[in-house]
C-alpha cells in the first residue's frame, strides 16, 4: 500500500506541483484546502481534498488522519492588503496547529516549507543555512517564527522534522514574476539602482524533487536545507538573458534608488491603512537592492539533490508557457 501524505497549499503554485509530482509516483495524497479555493485539478489527478483551515484547529483532524508525512507549504505571501497580524496568524499560529494535530495523529514525518528570505539581505553570500536571522519585513518575520516554533516542536516531540528553504520559485504556471517578463517583453522595464545585487531562482521541478527528498531521505530528519538552483548571476546579467530569450533588446533605461524608495514610503502611508495594495512598495525594491545569492551544497551532499533545469531552459520554458496561455 503507497504511503499517505499531506500537502498544505496544494492548490497554490508550489503545493500544486508537488501534489500532482507525489500523486505520479504512487503516493495517497491528500489536500487540506480553503472552502473557497479551486479544487478541480486536484480532483482530476485523483487526490482527496479535505475541506479546512490552519487557524481553525478543530478542521485539522480529517487533514492528518493516518498519514505518514505532512508536507506543509501553505503561507501567506504576497497579500499587501490583509492586517499584518494575519500574517502570523497563518504562518506562524496556523503552523503551530498543523504541528499539533500531526502529533495527535501520529504522523511520522513533517516537512515545513521555510523561506530563505528569512536570512533578509544577504552580507556575504551565497549564503549557507548558517547565515543569521535578517528577516526584513512581516512576511519574513512571521516565517522566522514560523521556523523556530517547528525546529523547537521537533525536538521536543515523538516526530521527524525536517525545514527547507526554497529560493526565488519559477515556472510554467507562475504568475508571480509574469510582471518582470511583461516589461522586458514590451520595452518598459526599467533598472532600479545599479543592478549589481546577486539573484537565484530554482526552477519549480527541481524544486519539487529537492522537497520529494525531504520527506524521503532519513538524512534529512532534523536538518534545514536551502534548495535553489545551480546559478546565481547579477541582476543586470538576469535582465540581459531574459531579453535574449524573449527575443527583445536589453532594457538600457534606469531609475535611482532613493526617489523610488521614498515614493513607496509614501504610497504604503496612504495605502495601507485602507487595506489598498500600493502600487509600489519597499518590499517590492528589495528585488532591485538585496542580493539573493545561496549555497546549496548541503542540500546536494545530504539529499543528493542535483538542480538539473539550467536559468536559461528554464526561463525558455517559462516564456513557452506565458505565450501558450496568452500572458505574453
Amino acid at each position: 500500500m503507497s504511503k499517505k501524505v499531506l500537502v498544505t497549499g496544494a492548490t497554490g503554485f508550489t503545493g500544486g506541483y508537488l501534489a500532482e509530482e507525489l500523486a505520479n509516483r504512487g503516493y495517497h495524497v491528500r489536500a487540506l484546502s480553503l472552502p473557497d479555493q479551486n479544487i478541480e485539478k486536484l480532483e482530476k489527478l485523483g487526490i482527496e481534498v479535505v475541506i479546512g483551515d490552519l487557524t481553525n484547529k478543530d478542521t485539522l483532524p480529517p487533514a492528518v488522519e493516518g498519514i505518514d508525512t505532512v508536507y506543509h507549504i501553505a503561507a501567506i505571501f504576497r497579500e499587501q492588503n490583509v492586517p499584518k497580524h494575519y500574517f502570523f496568524d497563518v504562518n506562524v499560529g496556523g503552523t503551530k496547529n498543523l504541528l499539533e494535530a500531526s502529533q495527535n495523529a501520529k504522523v511520522r514525518r513533517f516537512v515545513h516549507c521555510s523561506t530563505v528570505g528569512v536570512q533578509g539581505e544577504i552580507k556575504n553570500p551565497p549564503a549557507d543555512e548558517t547565515a543569521p536571522y535578517n528577516p526584513g519585513d512581516v512576511y519574513q518575520q512571521s516565517k522566522v517564527e514560523g521556523e523556530k516554533l517547528a525546529l523547537q516542536f521537533f525536538k521536543e516531540n515523538n516526530i521527524e522534522g525536517v525545514v527547507f528553504r526554497p529560493v526565488g520559485i519559477y515556472g510554467p504556471g507562475d504568475t508571480r514574476f509574469l510582471k518582470i517578463f511583461k516589461f522586458v517583453s514590451n520595452g518598459k522595464f526599467r533598472m532600479i539602482g545599479n543592478g549589481e545585487v546577486l539573484y537565484h531562482l530554482t526552477y519549480v521541478k527541481d524544486l519539487i524533487e529537492g522537497i520529494i527528498l525531504c520527506g524521503e531521505k532519513q538524512e534529512a530528519v532534523g536538518e534545514i536545507f536551502t534548495l535553489g538552483g545551480n546559478e546565481y548571476i547579477t541582476l543586470n546579467d538576469y535582465i540581459e538573458l531574459l531579453a535574449e530569450v524573449l527575443g527583445v533588446p536589453v532594457p538600457k533605461k534606469r531609475i535611482p534608488l532613493l526617489p523610488m524608495w521614498i515614493a513607496a514610503v509614501m504610497f504604503e502611508t496612504v495605502c495601507y491603512p485602507f487595506r489598498i495594495q500600493p502600487p509600489i512598495y519597499r518590499r517590492r525594491l528589495d528585488f532591485f537592492t538585496k542580493d539573493r545569492a545561496f549555497d546549496i551544497s548541503k542540500a546536494k551532499q545530504k539529499l543528493g539533490y542535483n538542480p538539473k533545469v539550467t536559468l536559461k531552459e528554464g526561463l525558455q520554458k517559462t516564456v513557452q508557457w506565458y505565450r501558450e496561455n496568452g500572458y505574453l
